[in-house]
């Protein structure tokens, strides 16, 4: 978790990086918490890199990365890395994927989870993941709103490229802008979110790629951004 909050640091402040895209390294995506080291009690392998914090300030970084995140779910995805999921903006999974937060048949609750699944899904539907602690397939979790696309396993990482090469065609100070406004704005009464996102839309308008665009529509030409 430190490791992944240094990378998102790493892309957040890489004006080469568009957008962040996250992964399993093996079949699945990630099977959640290690319960034999929290039963345990040790923190795991010591490592070189400062420590920037654990699971909740992992969740709060994936919302200030100001650059979509895409996550590419390739297999199962349990426990905590609901948590991940949830938090990414667009979510792309193989059709064999399944999504489960299984804590509460160990006596445990999704306790941190539940802070970005239920900004995802519906009441009802989300107290009915968490409560049953059962399988979600792919689909099933597309239909609750924690999934955006679910696709073949072999075309999984082209799908995620095409979105990816999207992305890389709008100008970024628009989606960095965007995105913190999404995130700032939420959980706010509608008066003081409508007063906050007008203020957000002038900073918008102000940005010379705002200039650009509007000019590159009126002389029906591609836009040229400079990130500024």
């Amino acid at each position: 978790m430190n490791e992944l909050i240094h990378a998102l640091e790493r892309a957040a402040a890489d004006e080469a990086v568009r957008a962040v895209v996250l992964t399993g390294a093996g079949k699945g995506f990630s099977a959640g918490g290690d319960l034999s080291q929290m039963s345990s009690g040790t923190a795991g392998d010591e490592s070189a890199l400062e420590f920037k914090g654990g699971f909740p300030e992992l969740l709060v970084v994936m919302t200030k990365v100001g650059k979509p995140t895409v996550a590419m779910v390739n297999g199962h995805a349990m426990g905590g890395a609901i948590g991940l999921v949830a938090s990414c903006d667009f979510v792309v999974a193989c059709d064999e994927a399944a999504f489960a937060c299984p804590e509460v048949d160990v006596g445990l609750f999704p306790m941190m989870v539940m802070a970005p699944l239920f900004r995802c899904v519906g009441r009802k539907r989300g107290l009915e993941f968490v409560l049953l602690g059962e399988r979600v397939t792919a689909a099933g979790a597309r239909d609750m709103g924690l999934v955006t696309r679910v696709v073949a396993r072999d075309r999984l990482r082209a799908e995620v490229e095409s979105i990816v090469a999207k992305i890389s065609e709008k100008s970024p100070i628009t989606l960095r802008l965007g995105l913190e406004a999404f995130h700032e704005q939420e959980g706010k009464p509608l008066d003081e979110a409508l007063s906050y996102l007008q203020g957000m839309l002038g900073r918008c308008l102000a940005t010379e790629d705002a200039m650009e665009g509007i000019s590159a529509f009126v002389q029906k030409r591609k836009p040229a951004w400079k990130g500024r």
